[in-house]
């Protein structure tokens, strides 16, 4: 056994954990560029190698020309044979010098990651070794340091035992990842520091000695000389919650160092009800889960991207974060404090891999069966360790609420004896492990109920039953992959009416890719001969955290008012916890035919969770061509929209429909087609396939290729479990609309109507559906399109239905009234409102990493492509307008794969259905699936 696979081995000689700080003064930073050599066998590793190539610290060895990246999800990249791993270890050493000015003092060496098991050498001699990817490592180097110059060389191991428990959905990735500083320290000098507040007091345990001043913002209002304890009352304390993130600042001085810490006055609870509350206050978590993760710098996440994403996740709403499935760097955690999160702070712990070691039963948590690490006894310090460094780091943040033992690990004896640390070292939080709720549903060692991706019923069901007590968390819910998701704010609904479901996290916060030249790549595209292809694609904005349709659905699911109009009184609802709706302003706009007619401002005085009543007094023109509206948005104090609600007016719809027939004299018919022609439009219909194949306005061809229905879509990554229903390339039992057949019976004009009959059939099957369509020919070129289909019983639910239509590629600029500007579907609408928009084919575009459907809009009354053609109707209908085909779309695997077609595409739809989040999670919704087996579906083309 090699000393990196010995369970014994997992620490020698680093310290133990202690709170995380950084003395004012004493740190030296070693990040930067490093020498390096990388050796595919670890016996070959030089020390002293008389030539060096350069890396950048912190990196990933992956991301600069050393191996390939790996993304694989649950499957561990080598055998499951703990703790032992490949006997070609790969390696990688590192070197650089550093300077100690006075070799008096003590001097620290920390690293804060390090994947995953390294070998820590100064001047030559060996110091320590250490594992625990995402745990800092600290070593005393005073014996080994002289004044001057110094040498330190760092022996990195690809795989180590702990690779065992970091098989976490990620790309694998290696090397020195984040900061490296020395401290230089005096003698005698604060060791750990343990900080907690209750009620007006401050409680300060500590290794050492010191003057401590506690300053609200520059003020000083308290000091105090103390040894190992201290105790301060702040009288009438500002209390810290993550609307408004107050804190303290406690200042440790010990000779000539400085100590900060960061203090917030809060406190935790579970109410009778099952509630969260935060200072008393029952609170909704609204979260995300989070993975360190950038398409350039892999796990290395510089600062300004950290801060980044935080302040892009307040923007969009969020209050929760999980960090899956290890802790953050540590700064992450001071800016959570100071910009204010809820925070879930997971241990580096996730086992996955065991559930899939057998072929034959994959995905089987088994945990009664020995070979499972949470039940062998050897494995017990080393599931203890991360626990104890995660909360030993992390205690003295006031942003942390819950410890979370790990990720998908099974639960056995070794996790209670985590539980039961974080329990008697810090009674201040709650305590999760969805492990235990799902295994061990029973389990009280747990402060919640914890699961991933149940649907909405399930959590309603909890809510009911009289046996559940604890708060019901979804720590990953609605899949946010590729278009989604779908049903977030279907969840929100039920979470609001019931005070146990306390909300949950969505999976999750940004696609994991790594770019290459300027395209992002996902699993398989490295050569892994195991992986999980795109599945690393699921956050709910992009990898380089531009916004999708998702972000903005999220944001208006998590959303801190609501509003709803009854007659002409309007009652706006303050969801917030702690803030009152008057920091805000509310502006009123009634919008008549997609024009803002009228607006109104307010500043609101409503307490958090209160209501109040607006009288509205102007009244808007009930006649209208398309609809009138009236939206309510509230913007924060620099402008940023931060929710809205928008509500239907009474409207009388006045635009005149086409009415009078054509004249018999601009119809003729010859033994292929009829042709319909007056002054500057002609449209002609093919008797043969019962369609338009061609259509003209001012001697310009708009159409010149039939116009045809279809079922297609280019799938969507949540309905990759239903592909293989629909595609014939998926599956030899599928519906094939891949390869969709049309059957016409009959093809007849009765005076100004086209009545065609026929069929929709995929290859090899039968019909999918019988359908009578009508083309109706109105005076001045209008054409009326009406359908009566019969889908067969045995057909599934389908991913749409509808007309494509190819224009010429420059008409790809259009006009539209109905639910924008963002794409939006049945059940991911939400973020959207009605209006008129303009837009463009290339516009529609989302850049999806596998690229998808994309660009639908939903509620559509009129669409007009330029001045060459036009599509209304009576009721409504989606649309898209794009470059690409489904087809296309479904074929090319990244964004510089599909071709633009030399056309524009149209999709007049009668339905799409909703995209929602099943790619993880459960099916689509009964009442978002296109699943209706009698259709009626008319419009109009102009």
């Amino acid at each position: 056994m090699r000393k990196y696979e010995d369970l014994k081995n997992i620490r020698v000689n680093a310290l133990p954990q202690r709170a995380y700080y950084i003395p004012d003064n004493g740190k030296t930073d070693l990040n930067g560029v490093w020498d390096f050599n990388f050796y595919a066998f670890e016996e070959e590793a030089d020390l002293n190698a008389p030539k060096w190539g350069k890396i950048p610290v912190p990196s990933c060895w992956e991301l600069h020309g050393c191996e390939a990246p790996h993304y694989t999800n649950s499957n561990y990249p080598f055998p499951v044979d703990a703790p032992y791993v490949p006997d070609d270890n790969p390696c990688g050493v590192y070197r650089r010098e550093f300077e100690i000015k006075d070799a008096s003092r003590k001097n620290y060496i920390v690293f804060e990651g390090v994947s995953a098991y390294f070998d820590l050498y100064i001047n030559g001699s060996y110091v320590g070794s250490d594992s625990g990817s995402r745990l800092q490592s600290e070593f005393d180097i005073t014996d080994f340091v002289k004044e001057g110059k110094n040498t330190l060389t760092a022996k990195v191991y690809k795989w180590c035992a702990g690779s065992y428990l970091e098989d976490q959905d990620q790309f694998r990735f290696h090397g020195i990842f984040r900061d490296v500083y020395l401290l230089s320290r005096p003698d005698g000098h604060i060791k750990d520091i343990f900080i907690k507040t209750d009620e007006n007091k401050i409680l300060v345990d500590f290794e050492g000695t010191a003057e401590i001043s506690l300053f609200d913002k520059s003020e000083k209002i308290a000091t105090v000389s103390a040894t190992d304890y201290a105790e301060i009352t702040v009288q009438n304390p500002i209390l810290w919650n993550a609307e408004k993130p107050y804190l303290y600042e406690l200042v440790f001085i010990y000779k000539d160092e400085i100590i900060r810490q960061k203090v917030g006055f809060r406190k935790i609870e579970i109410s009778e009800k099952g509630e969260l509350l935060i200072n008393g206050v029952s609170v909704k978590l609204k979260g995300v889960n989070h993975h360190d993760t950038h398409p350039k710098t892999g796990w290395t996440m510089p600062r300004e991207d950290m801060l980044l994403d935080l302040k892009l996740m307040k923007k969009l709403n969020v209050n929760a974060i999980r960090t899956s499935h290890y802790p953050p760097h540590p700064e992450f955690l001071n800016m959570c404090d100071e910009l204010g999160f809820y925070v879930m702070v997971e241990a580096d712990h996730e086992i996955h891999g065991f559930a899939y070691r057998n072929p034959a039963t994959p995905c089987e948590y088994d945990c009664e069966n020995e070979i499972w690490l949470c039940n062998r006894p050897e494995w017990k310090e080393a599931y203890l360790d991360r626990m104890i460094r995660t909360v030993e780091r992390d205690k003295n943040h006031p942003s942390v609420f819950s410890w979370s033992t790990g990720n998908e690990s099974g639960f056995g004896p070794n996790d209670i004896e985590k539980i039961n640390y974080a329990k008697e070292r810090d009674n201040t939080r709650l305590i999760h492990c969805e492990d235990a709720s799902r295994i061990e549903p029973d389990y009280n060692g747990t402060d919640m109920y914890s699961r991933m991706y149940t649907p909405i019923e399930f959590s309603e069901e909890y809510a009911l039953s009289d046996k559940n007590k604890k708060p019901f968390f979804l720590c990953e819910y609605v899949h946010a992959m590729g278009v989604s998701p779908g049903d977030i704010c279907d969840y929100w609904e039920v979470f609001y009416k019931y005070p146990c479901l306390i909300g949950g996290c969505v999976w999750e916060w940004a696609d994991h890719a790594v770019e290459v030249d300027g395209v992002y790549k996902y699993g398989g595209d490295f050569g892994e001969k195991v992986h999980d292809g795109n599945f690393c694609s699921d956050g709910v904005v992009f990898a380089d955290r531009s916004l999708k349709s998702g972000s903005y659905e999220m944001k208006k699911a998590y959303q801190y008012f609501d509003a709803e109009l009854n007659g002409n009184t309007l009652t706006v609802k303050n969801l917030y916890d702690f803030t009152n709706l008057n920091e805000y302003k509310l502006v009123l706009t009634w919008e008549h035919d997609g024009v803002i007619v009228n607006k109104e401002e307010y500043t609101l005085h409503v307490i958090p969770k209160d209501v109040t009543e607006i009288a509205l007094s102007y009244e808007i023109e009930k006649q209208c061509k398309l609809g009138n509206y009236l939206t309510c948005t509230l913007y924060d104090k620099e402008g940023n929209d931060v929710g809205f609600t928008q509500h239907p007016l009474t409207m009388e719809i006045t635009d005149e429909k086409p009415k009078k027939s054509a004249s018999a004299e601009s119809i003729t018919e010859n033994e292929k087609n009829i042709i319909f022609k007056g002054a500057g439009f002609e449209f002609v219909f093919s008797k043969k396939y019962g369609t338009i194949i061609k259509a003209v306005k001012d001697e310009k061809t708009v159409i010149d290729e039939p116009m045809k229905m279809s079922f297609m879509r280019a799938p969507v990554d949540n309905e990759r479990n239903k592909w293989k229903d629909w595609l014939r390339v998926t599956h030899q039992f599928s519906e094939n609309i891949d390869v969709l057949w049309t059957k016409i019976y009959s093809c007849e004009l009765k005076d100004n109507i086209i009545e065609v009959k026929g069929n929709l059939s995929g290859q090899s099957r039968r019909p999918i559906m019988q359908f009578t369509l009508f083309y109706t020919l109105y005076e001045g070129g209008t054409v009326g399109i009406s359908l009566d289909g019969d889908v067969d019983e045995t057909v599934t639910w389908l991913p749409r239905f509808g007309f494509e239509i190819r224009l010429p590629y420059n008409l790809d600029k259009f006009t539209y009234y109905g639910m924008g500007e963002t794409e939006n579907y049945i059940d991911l609408c939400r973020h959207a409102k009605m209006g008129m928009y303009e837009s463009s084919a290339d516009k529609e575009y989302v850049p999806y990493i596998m690229p998808q459907e994309h660009g639908n809009h939903t509620k559509t009354r009129f669409l007009k492509i330029k001045d060459a053609i036009s599509f209304f109707t009576d009721g409504e209908f989606e649309f898209n307008v794009s470059h690409y085909s489904p087809e296309a779309l479904y074929m090319a695997k990244h964004t510089d794969e599909h071709i633009k077609e030399d056309s524009t595409i149209v999709r007049i739809d009668y339905k799409n259905s909703g995209v929602g989040s099943g790619s993880c999670g459960p099916q689509l919704m009964e009442k978002y699936q296109f699943n209706e087996k009698k259709i009626k579906f008319s419009f109009y083309i102009k």
